[in-house]
């Protein structure tokens, strides 16, 4: 077994301040790992009184232990088109995303890529991720044979689309029998899930969303991932396409595609329909602040998707967004609410990229908590000596305070170690 010593902070429900009773904080607690779960939670003191020793484990302190963070909307083949200058949405897409994933039509670039991207994660401390592959089939392959070898959480998928994109990156059918394939290979096969991901409506025709939803519902489990009233040039051509939808939710509705297991991207423009569609079939919606910043998408309105009652996770969007830190997506969210004159409390944040992320994904028994039996994805946070977050931290007075702190000066300097089923993925190195 491996004792963790450090602060150690966790949610259970959904808090509204630091000292809701939903939130759990201990000063000094030992987190020890039996293989990849957590075996016990301790204060300190009740580890000693049980027979332990201070010899027995490794000392972070002060560091504060979280579980992993996790990314509810991520695209990995865009991590080489971050930071691309110009345009919005759809222009977007065909100037950068399209040629970017073209490149994935060669096997031995998407697995070289997909190692790079699961180093990525680690080292910003996400654990968990639900994340776009391409049209090609071995793309999402190699992100599965990738996270196999480290024991990751991935969901993932095949891209579909068969319309609106380049040939290179349309299929010529419906890609249902492919998409079988992948699923019945890769589903429920260690920490790995499958999701079922038509891009957006504009991508695919009739036949091939038919399609998705008659897999989905053959497939309980499975999730499906797609994007949703990003942009409003996107609605219109979504619309114009359907126009025998209701609205952009129903094109998706009318093909069995909103469920419980149903993670929908950015959801900014949906309207009072939309959302009350949203909360009766379980539906969710990816916050992805960074991503609508830069693309000047909108501002996702926190306070009445709340209202409507439906949940929501929060993705970094790369490439569409500016990082893979969670830690920097949240900075970013803070903004988009005080915009929206809604104050977003910073316990509030680190619950949706933990539990809350974790119970979009219907993984809330299995991650986002620290607790016996819980497997043992943990995040260790410690500013960098030296770095401007090690001076604010060291001025704060709550844990609200440095929580704060971490969120706009932590993608940097704040995370310290990254642990994935209980074995070390990313350490920073010593200064």
């Amino acid at each position: 077994m491996k004792h963790l010593r450090g602060r150690a902070l966790w949610f259970t429900g959904q808090p509204d301040g630091e000292h809701h009773p939903d939130v759990h904080f201990l000063d000094d607690a030992v987190i020890t790992l039996d293989g990849m779960h957590i075996h016990s939670v301790l204060p300190f003191s009740s580890f000693i009184a049980a027979g332990g020793t201070p010899q027995q484990v490794e000392d972070l302190r002060p560091a504060i232990i979280m579980p992993g963070f996790v990314d509810t909307h991520i695209h990995y083949p865009q991590m080489d088109i971050i930071g691309s200058y110009g345009t919005q949405l759809l222009e977007w897409l065909d100037n950068y995303a399209f040629p970017a994933e073209q490149r994935y039509a060669d096997p031995e670039y998407a697995h070289a890529q997909a190692r790079g991207f699961l180093e990525r994660l680690f080292e910003a401390g996400t654990t968990t991720a639900l994340t776009f592959t391409t049209v090609h089939p071995h793309s999402t392959d190699a992100l599965f044979q990738a996270a196999t070898s480290c024991n990751a959480r991935i969901i993932a998928g095949k891209v579909l689309m068969n319309r609106n994109a380049p040939p290179g990156l349309t299929d010529p059918d419906d890609a249902a029998d492919t998409n079988r394939e992948l699923l019945e290979r890769w589903h429920g096969q260690g920490r790995l899930r499958y999701a079922i991901t038509p891009r957006f409506a504009i991508t695919c025709d009739d036949q091939q969303l038919r399609r998705a939803g008659e897999l989905l519902a053959e497939h309980p489990g499975v999730y499906l991932h797609s994007h949703i009233a990003e942009h409003p040039d996107e609605i219109a051509a979504t619309l114009a396409l359907f126009p025998q939808a209701d609205n952009y939710a129903d094109v998706y509705d009318r093909f069995g595609l909103l469920t419980d297991h149903s993670i929908f991207a950015h959801g900014i423009h949906l309207s009072d329909p939309e959302l009350q569609r949203f909360a009766s079939s379980g539906s969710k919606v990816s916050f992805c602040p960074s991503s609508n910043l830069f693309l000047g998408s909108g501002l996702l309105d926190l306070a009445r998707l709340a209202a409507f009652g439906v949940e929501l996770g929060v993705g970094s969007d790369v490439g569409g967004g500016t990082g893979f830190s969670m830690l920097a997506t949240l900075a970013d969210g803070y903004k988009v609410n005080q915009l929206r004159n809604h104050n977003w409390h910073p316990m509030q944040a680190f619950y949706a990229i933990t539990r809350g992320g974790a119970r979009s994904l219907h993984l809330e028994d299995k991650i986002g908590t620290l607790a016996a039996g819980m497997e043992a994805d943990l995040v260790v946070l410690d500013p960098a000596r030296g770095s401007m977050l090690a001076q604010r931290v060291a001025q704060a007075q709550t844990l609200t305070e440095e929580l704060f702190a971490y969120l706009f000066l932590g993608a940097d300097h704040g995370v310290a170690a990254t642990y994935v089923a209980g074995q070390p993925q990313y350490q920073r190195k010593a200064a």
